[in-house]
């Protein structure tokens, strides 16, 4: 394994270990430290949760020991095995890209077409092909926009997720849930009441990042993932699928901002922007500007933070639009909510005269102020009507 120092990345490191910080950052969500919730050394799964080779435990045992260096020899790992492998995961009854290959059709002569896709990535000759925009109703009766990419640009997409992993999943923090190997969405859900019903939270910061998947820069993005991959020829991989654009009736069109929607490498992308954009900052900020109780639950760009004092969730939001606008982001005005929730809130609100605390909305659930059956403040949860059970479409569809 090849690995060299990183450069300035511009991001204030943690002071302790990353081992530390998975359980310091799980303990501070208040959520316990059950044995499925910590990365355990003996468990190397993908995405799709299939074992992953000798050589890319190599890589996670490295990336666990040496958190500020680079890894320069990634493409390596990108075998033909691995690239069954990805095959094998995708879905079979997915519809194909502007290339018009089914997987059952590319499963015929399967073993001669990952020998030549093999081949191809690794001279250089592999070419990233222009999603299929098709459009899915959204619950107010709009259309969404979706990606719908070539099969064999979900394959490599898949493989190469399978080895950044190996790396990104030393380095992520413990209240990140979305789109992980071994965390659900129920894990995100049990982590906020936890910490509602444990910690002393008063206020609900509900933010939304306008439009964020659609805005990030490419720019942006690549500058964070060379904070740890230094193989230009993944690099180039990544530059090509978010460059690749989308053909829709015939017409072709390049994409300058945003990560490909419904694409196999979108979700861990994301992760990793929002991880040096977000997670990091904003352990910094709890831990120096911090004084009381600071809580965050995320999934994907779907983020919950509870405060214990008001002012200081005031001035965190502050901050924050700050923070966004130093990235060409901003927050949505009519989706961000600060609120009054928590164990005192009914009390408070009652003897104020305002009535009921208000409810918020996590992941298809919205989160309702109760009582259990011996008077003891909970969170309870119900189904978004709308919605139905499960995954928000939003998370649904920004990850296909």
């Amino acid at each position: 394994m090849h690995v060299g120092e990183e450069s300035d990345s511009g991001v204030v490191p943690m002071n302790h270990s990353n081992k530390e910080g998975k359980l310091w950052a799980e303990n501070e969500e208040g959520r316990p430290l059950h044995k499925e919730n910590i990365p355990q050394p003996n468990t190397h799964l993908t995405q799709s949760g299939a074992p992953v080779s000798q050589g890319l435990r190599g890589v996670r045992k490295a990336a666990r020991e040496h958190q500020e260096r680079k890894f320069t020899a990634l493409l390596r790992h990108l075998t033909v095995d691995l690239l069954r492998e990805s095959f094998y995961a995708l879905k079979r009854k997915a519809a194909p890209g502007v290339d018009g290959m089914s997987w059952q059709e590319y499963a015929t002569g399967l073993e001669d077409r990952l020998g030549d896709l093999h081949s191809r990535v690794h001279r250089g000759a592999y070419r990233a092909t222009p999603s299929r925009r098709v459009y899915i109703p959204k619950a107010d009766g709009r259309q969404r926009p979706l990606g719908v990419a070539a099969l064999e640009d979900k394959i490599v997409q898949q493989a190469v997720v399978t080895i950044l992993q190996a790396i990104y999943e030393e380095d992520f923090q413990g209240f990140s849930y979305g789109f992980r190997p071994g965390r659900n969405q129920h894990q995100a859900l049990d982590a906020l009441s936890y910490a509602l019903q444990q910690k002393s939270v008063n206020y609900i910061l509900d933010a939304d990042i306008r439009g964020f998947f659609d805005t990030i820069s490419h720019a942006g993005m690549l500058k964070f993932v060379q904070h740890r991959v230094a193989d230009r020829r993944i690099l180039r991989l990544i530059q090509k699928w978010l460059k690749a654009g989308v053909m829709e009736e015939g017409q072709g069109s390049e994409t300058e901002r945003g990560t490909p929607q419904g694409a196999v490498i979108s979700p861990l992308l994301a992760n990793i922007y929002l991880h040096y954009f977000f997670d990091l900052w904003v352990q910094v900020w709890r831990k120096k500007r911090a004084q009381g109780t600071v809580i965050v639950v995320r999934y994907a760009d779907d983020m919950v933070l509870g405060f214990q004092d008001q002012a200081e969730a005031d001035r965190f939001l502050e901050d924050f639009r700050q923070r966004l606008g130093k990235f060409g982001l901003e927050l949505h005005p009519d989706k961000t909510r600060r609120i009054e929730f928590g164990r005192e809130a009914e009390a408070n609100r009652k003897r104020r005269g305002e009535g009921k605390p208000e409810t918020f909305d996590f992941l298809g659930f919205t989160q309702v102020s109760g009582k259990n059956r011996k008077g003891y403040f909970t969170v309870k949860r119900r189904t978004i009507a709308k919605n139905g059970p499960g995954l928000s479409p939003s998370a649904a569809r920004r990850h296909g």
